[in-house]
């Protein structure tokens, strides 16, 4: 008899708050991508200063980096030795790394570029006629966003804060390097999935793998169908 892999029975507590913690952090770091990546697409989008190019290659970075490499710049910046996590200790009186916050941070640092670009596709695929007709009828650049350009693209701009959610729920090496594996504060579900593979809990570990599968089957199906919307 084949046991089903995603019974609740065979998902300990453990597992279960892991994956809430999971869910939680993507949903404040795609919150976070909405309020720092569309601004950023549309200042890329409309700047041609000679910087920009560095500014765009800054921010595409985490996509060709290896996560560990990002994770260990991260790990120096948080520390209490180094600015800005000595800002952080000054601030608050505890440390940046090592921390859900600390998470929140990287995540959105390392999944900005999967975001941004599609934020960016989806501005630039709007008639630029229809943004000028915006201007001419007095509109403020700002207004014009907000009342034109976003509501234009915004399945655009739902398939980049989907890609982002679902990159979130993936993520190990940074959360690794950042958070460590702290039950109920930094064991989110990739380090709660690994560490069951190393305690030999396969059963365990497959029914969660399973869970995290269809997950992000969902989600990337959201994302398809978004962006063939987008198209048409």
């Amino acid at each position: 008899m084949i046991e089903p892999v995603i019974g609740s029975w065979l998902l300990t507590p453990a597992l279960w708050q892991s994956l809430w913690l999971t869910l939680k952090l993507a949903g404040i770091t795609t919150l976070l991508l909405g309020l720092v990546g569309l601004p950023l697409a549309w200042w890329l989008n409309r700047s041609r200063g000679r910087f920009v190019p560095v500014a765009e290659a800054l921010v595409t970075m985490p996509i060709v980096l290896p996560p560990t490499v990002i994770g260990f710049y991260l790990l120096i910046a948080f520390s209490p030795r180094h600015p800005p996590g000595s800002w952080w200790v000054a601030l608050t009186g505890g440390p940046l790394s090592f921390t859900f916050t600390g998470l929140v941070i990287a995540s959105v640092i390392y999944s900005l570029p999967f975001a941004v670009q599609p934020f960016q596709a989806a501005l630039r695929a709007v008639p630029g006629e229809l943004l000028d007709a915006s201007r001419a009828s007095g509109a403020s650049p700002w207004r014009s966003f907000w009342r034109v350009h976003l509501p234009l693209a915004r399945r655009g701009v739902g398939a980049g804060l989907t890609l982002g959610f679902a990159h979130t729920l993936g993520e190990f090496g940074v959360v690794l390097m950042i958070g460590g594996s702290i039950a109920g504060e930094t064991r989110v579900a990739s380090i709660a999935l690994y560490d069951e593979v190393q305690k030999m809990n396969y059963a365990s570990a497959h029914a969660f793998a399973a869970t995290l599968l269809v997950i992000s089957f969902v989600l990337l199906v959201t994302v398809a169908v978004l962006q063939r919307k987008e198209r048409t």
